[in-house]
């Protein structure tokens, strides 16, 4: 079974820009696509493929830190998101998995919770309202349409081809990182290569000790 994993790393997490340098961010983007695919190297999942503009040189920088039976290729493409993916899924006649790279909480249980249903199309959604994995039995019968409230879009998509689909609900697959208060549940809940590096590079989580019930993100 394969995984196909959209990719940017040049000018990654704009959203993060008033909170680490730009090579922080990209470094960070890297770090939270390798949680990926160390989740994704202990799951069903066989093969992945990122797509990306970067050139192939990221794969020796990918090569460490989770089980190579994962086969791991990078496809270099420039166009956009939707049109680089259903260009991929036209030609694709096995179930593939889309899964993003920002979300470095996924697990290999969650990952292999999304491809055990038996519906055409799985959604995963991102908690506001994106899709952050999308499971396709017949991937040449759908067509992608991300960016804004993706996961409705999806749902129309595979209403209008009459595909059977259904919502995943999965906390740790929700989870994508693209603003400072989301680096909460990644110093919380996180235990790989993205966590590391923020305790590296200064990034904490302030408790308010006496309610408990406040969080801060800081770094030092």
């Amino acid at each position: 079974m394969k995984a196909i994993i959209p990719f940017k790393r040049e000018g990654a997490k704009s959203r993060l820009r008033d909170f680490f340098s730009e090579s922080e961010r990209e470094e960070l983007a890297l770090r939270m696509l390798k949680d990926v695919l160390a989740a994704l190297s202990k799951s069903e999942i066989e093969e992945a493929e990122i797509i990306s503009t970067c050139s192939e040189e990221i794969l020796e920088e990918l090569k460490s830190g989770f089980n190579q039976k994962l086969k791991l290729t990078v496809r270099e493409d420039s166009r956009g998101l939707n049109e680089v993916l259903n260009g991929v899924l036209r030609d694709e006649k096995e179930p593939v998995l889309i899964i993003m790279a920002d979300i470095p909480l996924a697990t290999p249980e969650s990952i292999n919770g999304i491809v055990g249903h038996e519906e055409d199309v799985v959604i995963a959604p991102g908690r506001k309202g994106g899709t952050n994995a999308l499971f396709l039995r017949r991937p040449s019968e759908f067509a992608v349409s991300y960016y804004g409230i993706s996961c409705l879009e999806h749902i129309e998509t595979a209403k209008r081809r009459n595909l059977t689909h259904v919502i995943h609900d999965s906390f740790f697959i929700s989870a994508d990182i693209d603003e400072i208060d989301d680096l909460t549940e990644l110093l919380i809940h996180g235990k790989g290569f993205s966590t590391e590096y923020l305790h590296r590079i200064g990034v904490s989580l302030r408790v308010d000790k006496k309610s408990m019930t406040q969080a801060k993100v800081e770094r030092f």
